[in-house]
């Protein structure tokens, strides 16, 4: 019963990381990656629909992304998706190909995007600890019912808690190499 618990809360906390991670990615460096347009969404025969099912993104430079869309009647519609992201970015046509530059951050925006970083961090803390805390309340609830000891109680507590640290480590270092990685110029 509480191994169960543990193996639920260790989970759903290796979950709030990995959403973390996704969420950082979207946070662009100033460096090109095809991830940054992972979440621009373009309308497509009535439907929205992910950029990469409608176009090819591929990584010109260090500083360009190019989207080749496979039909050519998307180039206007993704053009004004990528341009409506509000991510700063300014795609300019040629022919077939949108080619996205990715202006070099200023030491400001650099700053402002550290800030955002560790909001999203501290989100995914904030979710961590609900997870203990509800796992520690389905534990509280076992041992009103008799159903465990307070010796087992106490150490599923402190399984919980090393699991929480754990994950909590986790979000550390990815805010941390993803400070590193906004700083580098």
């Amino acid at each position: 019963m509480i191994d169960e618990l543990k193996q639920d809360a260790d989970i759903r906390m290796g979950k709030s990381v990995e959403s973390l991670k996704g969420d950082l990615t979207k946070i662009r460096t100033g460096r090109a990656h095809t991830s940054l347009l992972d979440h621009i969404t373009v309308e497509y025969y009535g439907a929205s629909v992910p950029l990469s099912q409608v176009a090819n993104i591929n990584v010109s430079d260090a500083r360009t992304l190019s989207v080749t869309p496979w039909e050519k009647p998307m180039v206007q519609a993704i053009e004004k998706a990528i341009m409506n992201a509000n991510m700063g970015l300014n795609p300019a046509t040629a022919g077939e190909v949108i080619r996205v530059p990715l202006p070099p951050l200023t030491e400001e925006r650099r700053k402002d995007m550290i800030r955002l970083v560790r909001q999203e961090g501290e989100g995914a803390k904030v979710a961590i600890r609900n997870i203990r805390r509800d796992v520690l309340s389905d534990i509280k609830s076992l041992l009103k019912e008799k159903e465990i000891t307070e010796d087992a109680e106490r150490h599923a507590q402190d399984d919980v808690q090393k699991l929480t640290d754990k994950h909590v480590a986790a979000v550390d270092k990815l805010l941390e190499e993803k400070e590193k990685d906004l700083m580098e110029i």
